[in-house]
């Protein structure tokens, strides 16, 4: 049974921790990004936690229910981090494209906390902020409910799917990584065009590409179509 977290007033140590600091959720969750960031997902426990912050590990229950519950905190803060750097011009497509990146961007600089919190849904203020300002968005164009809805769907999905794609690919060692994108040009480009004429054919484009992230330009695919729907919905009211 998990642990009932104390109350929001009676959080606050009277004391502060053996290092001079006072806990807070903030700082937990920063900690634990430190961590993660240091020693990947199997080095965030509780008593790692508990000595990063010179207290004990059971103050952890103090503010969190579990490190379950810390996990969707930290990607809570992951994707307040992405609204922080945004501002809206009031330009649909402007902003939805730069909220995508800020929120791609976001993940990204986290890697490890990345892959561990990227499909969760955590049910936080600060990623209903982001939820609410896409639908808002999405929603001012004019379109039906059902369809601005189904384009959120698409969006924040997407966005997260690429952040914990690209974000496995920068948590790999160096070494790993470099392999992996070594191989478009040690074998994609040398496969012969009698048995693989396709790749053979752009394989150049191939080594070129393939190391980078698809995102933007999968964004971008997502936001023309947006765009053709809010041009018929303008079409069909005329």
């Amino acid at each position: 049974m998990p642990k009932q977290v104390v109350p929001e007033g009676a959080r606050r140590r009277r004391r502060p921790t053996r290092q001079g600091t006072v806990l807070s959720e903030e700082l937990i969750v920063r900690t634990a990004l430190r961590l993660l960031r240091e020693h990947g997902g199997a080095g965030l426990t509780a008593r790692r936690l508990g000595l990063a912050l010179g207290a004990d590990a059971s103050t952890l229950y103090r503010y969190f229910t579990g490190m379950d519950d810390l996990t969707r905190a930290i990607g809570d803060e992951l994707m307040g981090r992405a609204l922080d750097g945004w501002t809206a011009t009031g330009e649909w497509r402007a902003d939805l494209r730069a909220l995508g990146l800020a929120v791609h961007s976001s993940y990204l600089a986290h890697p490890q906390a990345a892959v561990l919190t990227a499909s969760r849904v955590t049910g936080r203020p600060r990623e209903i902020a982001v939820d609410e300002t896409i639908l808002g968005i999405l929603r001012g164009t004019g379109l039906p409910d059902g369809t601005a809805v189904l384009i959120y769907h698409a969006f924040i999905d997407q966005s997260l799917a690429f952040a914990a794609l690209d974000a496995g690919a920068l948590a790999l060692t160096d070494e790993a990584r470099t392999g992996d994108e070594g191989v478009w040009a040690t074998t994609y480009a040398r496969l012969p065009a009698a048995s693989h004429p396709h790749i053979a054919a752009t394989a150049r484009l191939l080594t070129d590409r393939m190391p980078h992230s698809a995102y933007p330009a999968v964004l971008e695919m997502l936001l023309e179509h947006t765009a053709a729907q809010v041009a018929g919905l303008n079409r069909s009211q005329h």
